[in-house]
């Protein structure tokens, strides 16, 4: 079930930029450090990539630069993702 979702720029080293994945949308659990591999849509744009989990932000989408096609921090985008079962 898709989702809107404003993309965050990670103030880390890398500057990555996510989605943020709200509770009900997101893995029952996480798996090894803290991922689980996700089919996920972007704007209509479909990839196979991982969700993350971090302690203070919740679970995170990476979105890079060619998905995101001119968005940046701040941006809307409309987001779903699917736990691909098949690379756990």
């Amino acid at each position: 079930m898709p989702f809107d979702a404003t993309l965050v720029r990670w103030t880390g080293p890398g500057g990555w930029v996510f989605a943020p994945v709200p509770g009900e949308h997101a893995p029952e659990v996480a798996g090894p450090f803290g991922r689980v591999p996700v089919t996920a849509t972007v704007d209509g744009h479909t990839w196979a990539t991982s969700v993350w989990r971090d302690r203070e932000a919740g679970w995170l989408l990476p979105v890079p630069a060619r998905v995101r096609r001119g968005k940046d921090d701040g941006d809307p985008v409309v987001v779903e993702v699917a736990v691909d079962a098949g690379r756990l």
